[in-house]
């Protein structure tokens, strides 16, 4: 039992030091991608890295708080 704490603690410590450090950024001399056809300068990498609003859309549906009677389906017919 103490050994799978152990093994657990180890892993546990391992997944924590996996963190960034810092921002990212390209290795030194390396050649940044090249610009989106029909753009007239490159991109930064902070741009590269934001989403749009279709790749990332905001909820725009209320959850429900509490169970509701659920209104009746017209399109929910028995099988024939």
């Amino acid at each position: 039992m103490m050994r799978k704490i152990a093994m657990l603690g180890c892993a546990t410590l391992l997944l924590a030091g996996c963190g960034a450090q810092a921002p990212l950024a390209p290795p030194q001399g390396a050649k940044p991608p090249p610009s989106p056809y029909g753009a007239t300068d490159n991109p930064t990498a902070d741009e590269l890295l934001r989403r749009d609003a279709l790749a990332a859309p905001e909820r725009s549906v209320e959850l429900r708080r509490r169970s509701e009677e659920r209104q009746d389906d017209p399109f929910d017919l028995p099988p024939e």
